[in-house]
């Protein structure tokens, strides 16, 4: 019998119409012949499963169950997750998921915590090597424009920590810019994460595990804003040149893609994640810099993964396949 995939969407965040674009793009992938695919919206106090004949019906989160067309009671056999924001990147769903034993795509409860939380992550992979811009984490008012600029110097990016990047971010180019971008910041998140300008060429590097595959590290995207910087109109609004693969050295690829394989391993990465980078240059040498981890990265038919996966000669119904049947 076919199982059932419950693609869980939504959220509550900024990101929330992007998360439903991603789930649109997961139920066009899986494998019709093993799976039947149901989007169930999640919005705060308000879980709903879409049917195939345009309803909506409400979902049980006691047993995480809904009806289907027919008025029987479902069960999905496994979550599909990719909420961009909370509870769905940052933890709570995977230990709602463990708590009720539903197996689900992502890493687990600590690594999305972790990975979400974009201070802490920067600085525990710091610890193994991992170069990464100069930083600070501002949580009340007593931090000052002044502090800002003597810590971190200018231009600076001011952004929340615990939300997704397309949200609720400033480049600072002066002093006065700084307090502002911080009240910004914080409509997203309370703790704001302050970084250093890294003048570069930004990339992305999707990877994934399964049993059948092993980790499969995808090729590189280079991302050329006409921006001031990869903000949510470069992201969604086509204001943007993405290029895969990327237009790097040799040997450059090599330890980009070296390096992202040692950080899914070092976090203990399930399913599909996504590592950005800033390229700076020193002397003539490519200098890998680390910009954050994504663990449920965008998964629209115009998103780096796909693009990625396409550049690799893969398919994604076969990239979704191998992921969910490492748990059913």
């Amino acid at each position: 019998m076919k199982k059932t995939i419950a693609i869980v969407a939504g959220g509550g965040s900024s990101e929330h119409g992007v998360s439903m674009r991603s789930a649109a793009g997961i139920l066009s992938w899986l494998d019709p012949e093993r799976y039947t695919g149901y989007i169930i919206e999640m919005l705060p106090g308000d879980w709903k499963a879409h049917l195939s004949d345009g309803r909506t019906t409400p979902v049980d989160l006691n047993h995480f169950t809904f009806e289907n067309e027919e008025g029987q009671t479902l069960r999905p056999d496994y979550a599909y997750i990719t909420i961009h924001g909370n509870p769905g990147e940052n933890g709570p769903l995977q230990g709602y998921f463990d708590l009720i034993g539903l197996p689900y795509s992502s890493c687990s409860l600590l690594v999305a915590a972790m990975t979400f939380n974009k201070f802490v992550c920067n600085q525990y992979l710091k610890g193994f090597g991992v170069r990464v811009a100069e930083s600070m984490l501002v949580r009340d008012d007593s931090v000052s424009a002044k502090d800002v600029v003597e810590r971190v110097g200018l231009p600076c990016f001011v952004k929340p920590n615990g939300a997704g990047s397309s949200f609720g971010v400033t480049k600072c180019k002066t002093e006065a810019d700084i307090l502002p971008a911080i009240e910004k910041a914080r409509t997203e998140c309370n703790d704001v994460l302050i970084e250093s300008f890294l003048d570069g060429t930004e990339l992305a590097n999707g990877v994934y595990k399964s049993k059948a595959t092993g980790i499969v590290v995808l090729p590189i995207t280079e991302v050329v804003t006409h921006n001031e910087f990869f903000d949510y109109d470069a992201k969604y609004n086509g204001q943007v040149e993405e290029i895969t693969p990327a237009r790097l050295s040799d040997d450059t690829t090599r330890r980009v893609q070296e390096l992202t394989r040692a950080i899914y391993g070092i976090l203990g990465g399930e399913g599909i994640m996504r590592v950005d980078y800033i390229i700076t240059h020193d002397g003539g040498k490519d200098i890998i810099n680390l910009l954050e981890i994504n663990a449920t990265p965008g998964m629209t038919a115009t998103s780096f993964i796909p693009q990625q996966a396409r550049a690799a000669g893969l398919e994604m119904r076969d990239i979704l396949t191998h992921i969910i049947e490492d748990k059913l």
